[in-house]
């Protein structure tokens, strides 16, 4: 089994904030997809460094769990994809990791 976090900032590269309908539409997306999914709402910093630059976005977190990873895997790149373009965002970060439940 594994679980996904999808970090999405909150506003694009020039800092213009997105529409809030973003958020709920993305969680009912995941909810569908995935059966449930969880969500943190409370704004993180996320920073990172390129050609010696220090970059900064304010995000929030939605995580999910699939046991059907290749499905999941196609899933969560091409919303990756859709994110990009529709965000304007250079990247959008999505994690993996294998978890257990008990």
């Amino acid at each position: 089994m594994k679980e996904n976090e999808l970090f999405l900032p909150l506003a694009d590269n020039d800092g213009v904030p997105f529409d809030p309908a973003v958020i709920p539409a993305l969680r009912v997306r995941l909810l569908e997809q995935f059966g449930g999914v969880t969500f943190f709402p409370q704004p993180n910093e996320g920073y990172w460094q390129m050609a010696g630059v220090i970059y900064r976005d304010e995000i929030v977190i939605f995580r999910v769990v699939a046991s059907n990873q290749r499905v999941a895997r196609r899933f969560l790149r091409q919303l990756k994809e859709e994110l990009k373009r529709d965000l304007r965002q250079e990247e959008i970060l999505i994690i993996e990791r294998d978890v257990e439940t008990l």
